[in-house]
């Protein structure tokens, strides 16, 4: 696995979609700490839009290639466009699950510029047992009452409401 502590956190500013032949480039604008200095990255993952949190893979940074090999992140020109890192899926980062292509989001409880996550996010943690509800669980098929409980039910209520304003009454008058 690839060294990933110098990943970031990053928040697409903007993005411009880039037609030619094949599959249309996204150009997007991404902070990735330095607000006043955002990088350009050149990618073709459907799901990047304005506002998204991604992890990216600046200059200088490694990451494995489909061959298995470290390979380093440099300046290079993609469709034209310079293109100065690279958005990480979650194979790259180790999440394990996720797919190829497809760039890694992360909450805004992350930082920009920060550290992306060593889990994915959301992914159910392992020891992490949520304890079942206490109480009466009521069965799906539960009884229905006919009509004459019904009738029985409110006449005790009715019964029992008198009894209890009876008694504060007594009460009152004591």
């Amino acid at each position: 696995m690839a060294d990933t502590s110098q990943y970031k956190v990053g928040v697409v500013l903007s993005v411009e979609i880039k037609k030619g032949g094949g599959k249309p480039l996204k150009v997007c604008s991404v902070n990735i700490g330095d607000e006043g200095n955002p990088i350009t990255v050149v990618t073709s993952a459907s799901n990047v839009r304005d506002g998204s949190r991604i992890v990216v893979a600046p200059i200088g940074s490694s990451i494995i290639n489909d061959d298995g090999e470290v390979q380093t992140i440099t300046k290079t020109v993609i469709g034209g466009t310079p293109s100065e890192g690279m958005f990480c899926d979650s194979k790259m980062l180790g999440w394990g699950s996720g797919s190829e292509g497809i760039a890694a989001q992360v909450p805004a409880e992350f930082e920009v510029g920060g550290a992306p996550p060593k889990s994915k996010p959301g992914a159910p943690r392992q020891n992490d047992e949520t304890p079942a509800p206490v109480g009466e669980v009521k069965g799906l098929y539960e009884k229905k009452l006919t009509k004459e409980e019904k009738k029985k039910l409110a006449e005790e209520k009715r019964k029992a409401k008198k009894a209890a304003k009876e008694a504060a009454k007594a009460a009152e008058e004591s």
